[in-house]
Formats: structure tokens, sequence, C-alpha cells
């Protein structure tokens, strides 16, 4: 009795599922199929011709208000800044100093002096950093030249973070400073350690 009773429930099984594939194979894909436009599609009832329509003048993406104008320009009332948008510390000179090697030393080299790989290689030279004019240039200028390029230099700005192009400019200065400083940029306690310090010969 039991197998007869196993053997009936498994019939049902079978019979039930095969109704749900046959009801199931039957379901339509109106909203799959339907008309509708594609991105890069054309379309003929647009001037333009095309199905994608460009964002509304002053359209803005979703985090992107950008608003602060030093921060994400490099200028202070429509001029190139002259201060950094945030406080020079060690690690963001360490954040500089890597992204510069990485993005900026292939044509700078690693001292800013425009003697890097690709210019060795015949890509035109840029000036060094240590150019009197580049030493006295506000770093809002190193800011922007980085996100919108200059003369055979590309634009940075989709390749590089906002504050990461900032730590580059902070460390730029400082390349600046460590290939042009005295022994009166020293701190008095530094120098003092140098004055001890026993001289080469």
């Amino acid at each position: 009795m039991e197998p007869r009773r196993n053997a009936a429930g498994r019939g049902w099984t079978l019979a039930l599922s095969c109704a749900l594939l046959v009801f199931a194979s039957g379901c339509r894909q109106d909203m799959h199929d339907q008309p509708k436009y594609q991105a890069y599609g054309a379309n003929g009832f647009f001037d333009d011709g095309r199905d994608m329509r460009p964002p509304l003048p002053g359209t803005i993406a979703r985090g992107h208000l950008d608003a602060d104008p030093l921060f994400f320009a490099g200028k202070v009332d429509g001029q190139p800044a002259t201060a950094l948008p945030m406080p020079i510390t060690q690690q963001l000179l360490d954040r500089g100093q890597e992204r510069y090697d990485i993005y900026c030393s292939p044509c700078h080299d690693r001292t800013g002096s425009g003697e890097g790989m690709i210019v060795q290689r015949g890509y035109r030279k840029p000036t060094s950093f240590h150019d009197p004019r580049l030493r006295s240039a506000p770093v809002g200028y190193f800011f922007d030249v980085a996100s919108n390029g200059f003369g055979v230099m590309p634009a940075y700005k989709a390749q590089i973070p906002t504050a990461d192009r900032w730590a580059i400019t902070a460390y730029i200065r400082a390349l600046q400073l460590s290939q042009n400083a005295t022994l009166a940029d020293v701190p008095p306690v530094e120098r003092a350690k140098l004055d001890g310090a026993p001289q080469g010969r």
C-alpha cells in the first residue's frame, strides 16, 4: 500500500510541476519588449536625432555641488589662491609625494627639475619647478594646472581626486623649498644640530 501511495504522490508532483512550467512559459514580457529609448539610439522625434537627452543647463550631479571655489578651483575671488585650503601636515606631504611620484615624476622627475624619463625619450621638457617664476607662483596656480592642464600637459582632474591634487601642490612647494633652502630657513633647534655636526672632508 505504501509504495503505491508514494508513487501517486510523485505523480501529482510531476503533474503540478509540468502545469507550472507551461503556465510560466506563457508569461508575457511586455516591459522587456516594449518600445523604449536606448542611450545611444537614433530618434527622429528630436531635432538632434538622438534618443539620449542632454542635461538641462545648471544640472549638478549628485555629490558634485563643488560650491567651495578655493577647494575645487584653487581660486579666491577669481584669482589663484595663495594658501592651501587645509593645514600642511606630514600626512599631507607623504600623500602628495606618493601621488607626485606616480603622476608627475615621469615628466617632472623626482626633484621637479623637468628631466623625467618621458622627457628623456623625447617629450617636451616642462619648466623646472625651481625656475624663479614658478617659485613665486601662488599655490592655486599649481592646483589649476594639475586640474586643467597647461600647454602640452594634459588635465588630470579626471584621474586625480581634488584632495590629492592639493596634496601634490603641497609637495611641489616642499620640493621647491628643498632645492632652494638656505641655512636661515632651518629652525633654530635644528640649526644648532647642524652647527655641532662634524664637517666632511
